[in-house]
Formats: structure tokens, C-alpha cells, sequence
């Protein structure tokens, strides 16, 4: 007796299934691989994984015969070993068959890359997927998808390899619904030296979602913040996603779209998805501690900011600046993003001042922001950053450091950061993003300090860390 679809899908996520097959794959089955189409999807999955990764690889086509000398089955079943992975890359009107073929073997899992389904209106062909793989037990991720980068193990991404920038391995777990936006989203890490641990594109989401990739990911040891590019949810799952984050023990951060008309009309046609609320959806949010980012830069922002400090803050920074100018854009951009920029303490600033290099002592400026003016030197920031990690009217600090300042060595990195480990408040660094001032920014990097290269990216972290706050 065929069970109803709601029935199917409830019994798939009540059950705990292992995505280790899809995310740390030993073997795979590439279906849909072409004879006559080099630049086929499947082609570009198969030769990518079977020259450049561990993961053991099989080409796949029902008509059998040989590609670039390998070997093409004619079916799963056909390669005689235990597949962890499928790719499947045909058209959308087979993929049930292939599906069932897949599940007759004995496979872990699969990808499906396929278009065609849901989001192009043909609902009734993705239902029938899903009730296949539900009633089976197999998961799955898609249709209408890129699929999976783990890195040293697997790209099912069907770019060529060329073309793709890979960030460096990392921690964190970035979950998309659109493809596109998880790939441009990698090209941003990789610019501002963020690693990932795994990147998913899910596509039309019809067996796992954003729920059971939290849940994956919360248990996955390499990863310490989990990140979401989201188009909409189904019913009720919105509420569940929020509850769930909230228990999450590593922080949050969504990337919500559908925010305007416009937006929820778009998302509805590119995944299927319903849009919802948005309003009620970011308020919840708030009140779970989820990170809401309200952009893709702030997305990158945040992401490195709450891998270095996982504990959310109230928001009130301390901000260090070598130029006056620079003092004024952080504040306004703090007030713009809800981060306080409060008074500090008159003795504190008085032991700053006795503490400085007389030659700045009658110049500097110790209201927040404290302006030390281009003539400091380290040891009058190191003084600053000390004594301002001791003020309970902050809870972080920003050091704004222009690196073209005379004074200023390249060691200012590597001692900052010794007095962010000593004293344990979060500071975060802005330091243009060039080659000239790369050791400065290592020095930073390799002591687990967020550096940012744009004075607003540095309040994208403080805000960060407070909308993950918990109350």
C-alpha cells in the first residue's frame, strides 16, 4: 500500500539517518555520464572527482562502453562494490527509475542535480522521488541542485574545476538553497580567508533540509558555525528550524531572502519554496539567538567573527583608532548596525594617558572612539587595548589599524593578539586587505583574531556577536 506523502516525509525525518554517505563519501556512481558531451553535468562531476579526489568513482550510462579508456557501467548494480554516493544527472522523467535502481543496490545516498521538478511545475514527478527514497529510508539532497563540496573528499559542483574558487578548509558549514549564491558565497570567504568545513547546495530540499543539516552539522566536529542561505521553508518548519538553533551548541547564522514581494515571488519560482512572513520569521529569529545577517558581506562577517567567538556579547565597543576620520565612520556604522559605542570610564582614560608615549600625550583623543593619532607607536596601542579590555563599559574592542603609519611595526598582529588571549575580551582587527600587510594580518589570523578588510566589516562581526546573544 503506497503511504501518503506528508506520512512518507514525517517518518524520513523522524528517522536518524547517516549523511556521512554523502558528506565523507569512499565511493561514488556518477549517473548520466556522456559519450558524445564532454561538458556534460556528469562529464565535469566525473572527471573532477576521478582525477582530484579520494573518493573512488564510477561513470554511469545505460549504454555502456568505454570513456577517456575508463570503463562505462551500464547500471549501479553492474560495478560489483558498495556505492556510498550517486550523482544522478539525467532527466528529470527518469530519475524515479534511476532512484529505485540505486536503492535495489544497496547506495548510501544520492545527489540529484537534475532540474525539472517542482520549480518548474512538474510536482508530481519530484513527490514521487520522495515517496520512493521516504519509504526506503535513502537520503538524498535536491533535485535542482549543486550538491555537495567536502573538501578532501568530494565536489559534486558540475563548474569546471578552473572556474571554481575553493576557500581553504575551514569550520564553517555553509547550507544553501540556491547554488549560485553558495558559490559566490565561497568566492567571498575565500577573499577574506575563511574556511569551510562543508558547503551543501540543496535546491528544492525534497528529502534534506535546512532541519536535518543543522542537526548534522551540530554533531560535526570539524564545524564551528553553521550558515544558511534561505528562500522559505514549508509549513511549520520555520518555527522548528528557530527552536532547534536555539539548542544548537554552536552559533547560527541565516541569510534570509523573500524579504519583499518581489523577492517572495522570485524564491517561490526558483525552489518552490514558500516565502512566508518574513517580519514574524526575523523576529523569531531574534528571540532564539540566530544570527540574522542582513546581507551577503555581513554573511561573510559574521561567519568569521562567531568562529573565533562563539559566546554572544551585549554589544558595546571599545573602538582604537589611529585616525580620526576612520574614528567617525566606525561610530556612525556602529549606530547605524545597533552596536553601542558608550562612554568610557575617566580613569581609565586617565591611566591610558599616563601610559602613552609623551610625545602623543597631549594630542591623543580618549573619548570612544580614542583616537592615538598617526604618531602612536605599538606599545601606545598595546597600552589602549589593555587598559580598555579592563573597562566593564565595553565588551569588545575594534582596533582600526592603518598599516601605512610610520610607526607601526609589522609585529602589531602577533602583540595585539597576545593582549586579546591575556585579558579574554573579543577584539577585532581592520586591516586593509593587501599583500603588503599580509604579516600584519597573519599575525591576527594565526592567534584566532577576526580581521576585517573594511571598517564596516569590523562592526559586521561586533554585531555578530550580539545577535547571537542569549538573554
Amino acid at each position: 500500500m503506497m503511504l501518503p506523502l506528508i506520512a512518507v516525509l514525517a517518518s524520513l525525518r523522524g528517522m536518524k539517518m547517516d549523511l556521512n554517505c554523502l558528506f565523507r563519501p569512499s565511493t561514488m556512481a556518477v549517473i548520466g555520464v556522456s559519450t558524445t558531451q564532454d561538458d556534460h553535468p556528469a562529464n565535469v562531476i566525473y572527471s573532477k572527482n576521478h582525477l582530484r579526489y579520494p573518493v573512488k568513482t564510477f561513470p554511469v550510462n545505460p549504454r555502456g562502453g568505454f570513456i577517456h579508456r575508463e570503463r562505462l557501467y551500464e547500471s549501479v548494480e553492474q560495478i560489483g562494490e558498495k556505492i556510498d554516493m550517486a550523482v544522478i544527472a539525467v532527466r528529470a522523467e527518469f530519475v524515479p527509475k534511476v532512484v529505485e535502481e540505486c536503492i535495489q543496490s544497496g547506495v548510501g545516498g544520492a545527489v540529484i542535480i537534475s532540474g525539472g521538478f517542482a520549480e518548474s511545475g512538474n510536482q508530481e514527478i519530484q513527490d514521487r522521488v520522495t515517496r520512493i527514497a521516504g519509504e526506503a529510508g535513502f537520503p538524498f539532497v535536491g533535485p535542482n541542485c549543486l550538491g555537495v563540496y567536502s573538501p578532501d573528499y568530494v565536489d559534486t559542483f558540475f563548474l569546471p574545476g578552473e572556474r571554481l574558487i575553493r576557500p581553504e578548509k575551514g569550520n564553517i558549514g555553509f547550507i544553501s538553497q540556491s547554488g549560485g549564491v553558495l558559490v559566490d558565497q565561497m568566492v567571498k570567504f575565500a577573499g577574506q580567508g575563511i574556511g569551510i568545513s562543508l558547503a551543501v547546495s540543496i535546491g528544492n530540499k525534497a528529502c534534506i533540509r535546512e532541519n536535518e543539516m543543522l542537526q548534522y552539522l551540530d554533531q560535526d566536529l570539524g564545524t564551528k558555525v553553521i550558515a544558511f542561505y534561505i528562500e522559505g521553508f514549508g509549513r511549520g518548519e520555520g518555527r522548528e528550524f528557530v527552536k532547534m538553533a536555539e539548542q544548537c551548541s554552536k552559533p547560527v547564522v541565516v541569510l534570509k531572502a523573500g524579504k519583499s514581494t518581489r523577492g517572495m515571488a522570485a524564491a517561490s519560482s526558483h525552489t518552490a519554496s514558500l516565502a512566508g512572513d518574513y517580519r514574524v520569521f526575523s523576529e523569531i529569529m531574534k528571540q532564539h539567538c540566530v544570527a540574522e545577517a542582513d546581507n551577503e558581506y555581513e554573511l561573510t562577517s559574521f561567519c568569521e567573527s562567531l568562529s573565533c567567538y562563539p559566546k554572544g556579547i551585549s554589544g558595546r565597543a571599545g573602538i582604537i583608532t589611529l585616525s580620526g576620520g576612520h574614528g567617525v565612520v566606525a561610530a556612525d556604522a556602529c549606530e547605524l548596525h545597533g552596536v553601542d559605542v558608550p562612554e568610557i570610564k575617566e580613569e581609565t582614560k586617565k591611566i591610558i594617558r599616563e601610559e602613552l608615549s609623551p610625545e602623543i600625550q597631549g594630542i591623543v583623543s580618549l573619548d570612544n572612539p580614542l583616537d592615538l593619532t598617526g604618531s602612536c607607536r605599538d606599545r601606545d596601542i598595546l597600552v589602549a587595548a589593555t587598559h580598555l579590555s579592563r573597562d566593564d563599559s565595553v565588551d569588545c574592542i575594534i582596533a582600526l589599524l592603518l598599516p601605512y603609519s610610520p610607526l607601526i611595526s609589522a609585529d602589531i598582529g602577533a602583540k595585539l593578539s597576545q593582549v586579546a588571549r591575556n585579558e579574554g575580551k573579543p577584539l577585532i582587527a581592520y586591516v586593509p586587505n593587501e599583500d603588503k600587510y599580509k604579516i600584519i594580518i597573519e599575525g591576527f589570523e594565526l592567534n584566532n583574531i577576526p580581521v576585517a578588510s573594511s571598517v564596516d566589516g569590523a562592526v559586521f562581526m561586533a554585531k555578530a556577536l550580539k545577535r547571537c546573544r542569549r538573554i
